[in-house]
């Protein structure tokens, strides 16, 4: 009788789980193929599975995936940069937008109820009142995406 030699089994390879470090690079874009974010050839994105750390449908999307795997679809907006939130149209008084941003598609400057700054919209100017948008500038997008896991771990205790 002839002997086999004996091999060892290939190790599972780490699935993205809830709870896992996840390494992943991504290519994200518009319909129309406009780029809107990646970080192919830099610094990857690291992230806890699981903690909401990403749009929900990409976490949704890598989940079950290995180290080395691709996957392409498609994020309605609601699991992107959400959908167009009527209530978040403000009219203030255009004293408070500086002169020369008084016009429709500037993007300037805004403090919230917290005190934090961040961009908006002007969306529609009428007399000595502006509507300006507090929606993200790509809310009601649907976005494309490319990602591929580059490595999966466990979370450090």
């Amino acid at each position: 009788m002839v002997s086999l030699p004996a091999y060892a089994e290939e190790p599972a390879k780490a699935a993205v789980a809830d709870g896992k470090v996840v390494a992943i690079e991504y290519t994200l874009r518009l319909e129309d193929g406009k780029l809107v974010a990646t970080n192919v050839g830099e610094t990857p994105l690291v992230l806890v599975q699981g903690r909401g750390e990403v749009f929900p449908g990409l976490e949704r999307a890598i989940a079950g995936m290995a180290p080395g795997e691709t996957k392409q679809g498609t994020l309605a907006a609601a699991e992107a940069y959400g959908e167009v939130a009527p209530e978040l149209f403000v009219e203030v008084e255009s004293a408070r937008i500086p002169e020369p941003d008084r016009h429709v598609g500037a993007q300037v400057f805004f403090r919230d109820e917290s005190g934090a700054r961040r961009v908006v919209r002007i969306h529609e100017v009428r007399g000595d009142r502006v509507t300006v948008d507090l929606n993200h500038a790509l809310a009601g997008n649907p976005i494309r995406y490319e990602v591929r896991v580059l490595r999966v771990e466990d979370a450090p205790r």
